[in-house]
């Protein structure tokens, strides 16, 4: 069957009211506003069917979380990057999304602090000196070169969550620990001081996508901060 002709049998189902699966559906689909059921729905549709190991209602708490912080801040780009703790560090529990095109631009292995547990992070913290990871959202600022490489810092949005990471120096950089040749050696990753380090192969461009006024999603099932955050509420 020829191309044309394969497009034009599927706008013809979606006129006559057939649902069509992703991508087809993206293409046949009418405008979706920022924030609206449409637009929310059409990306955990889209998402899901690139990361089938991301936890769909994790997915849709961090969206949720993204039009709050983008009401909220009114400056943040259309990327989103997801972790989730809940996962052992031998897991790729990183997610990096485009939500405008509804790609999943990277799933990757991703460190916790050496204070939040040794396979998994079971323990957090805001305090400067826990070497411990942070839950809640954060926003990428800018990037710069120090002790750990090339980094992006986090401003973490959650007061008494995440509030001092600037000041705790939590940021998203490269480390050779990293790695999942790491994982597969010693069982798990290594540890930081509380930073979400990823492998130096692909830190810079990783970094070069989520810089500069991106949201950062970091998920643990942690009863009161799921209670109590107002990007969840």
């Amino acid at each position: 069957m020829k191309l044309k002709q394969l497009f034009f049998l599927i706008a013809a189902f979606s006129v006559m009211g057939f649902s069509l699966p992703w991508p087809f559906s993206a293409l046949f689909s009418t405008p979706e506003h920022f924030g609206t059921y449409a637009w929310y729905n059409g990306r955990v549709e889209a998402i899901h069917a690139q990361a089938g190991n991301l936890n769909t209602q994790i997915l849709k708490m961090a969206l949720k979380a993204y039009i709050k912080a983008h009401n909220k801040l009114g400056r943040n780009k259309e990327i989103l990057t997801i972790i989730d703790y809940s996962k052992p560090s031998t897991e790729r529990r990183m997610w990096v999304i485009d939500l405008h095109s509804k790609r999943v631009l990277y799933n990757t292995w991703v460190t916790h602090g050496r204070n939040s547990g040794g396979l998994s992070a079971t323990s957090f913290s805001n305090q400067p000196g826990s070497l411990k990871s942070s839950l809640g959202v954060f926003l990428t600022e800018e990037t710069y070169v120090g002790s750990v490489g090339y980094a992006v810092r986090l401003k973490g949005l959650e007061p008494g969550v995440n509030d001092n990471a600037y000041r705790r120096a939590v940021v998203i950089h490269g480390a050779w620990y990293a790695d999942q040749d790491i994982a597969r050696k010693y069982g798990q990753l290594g540890r930081s001081f509380g930073c979400p380090a990823v492998s130096d192969k692909i830190a810079k461009p990783l970094i070069n996508t989520i810089k500069n006024n991106t949201v950062v999603f970091a998920y643990y099932p942690d009863r009161q901060w799921l209670r109590r955050s107002p990007f969840l509420a």
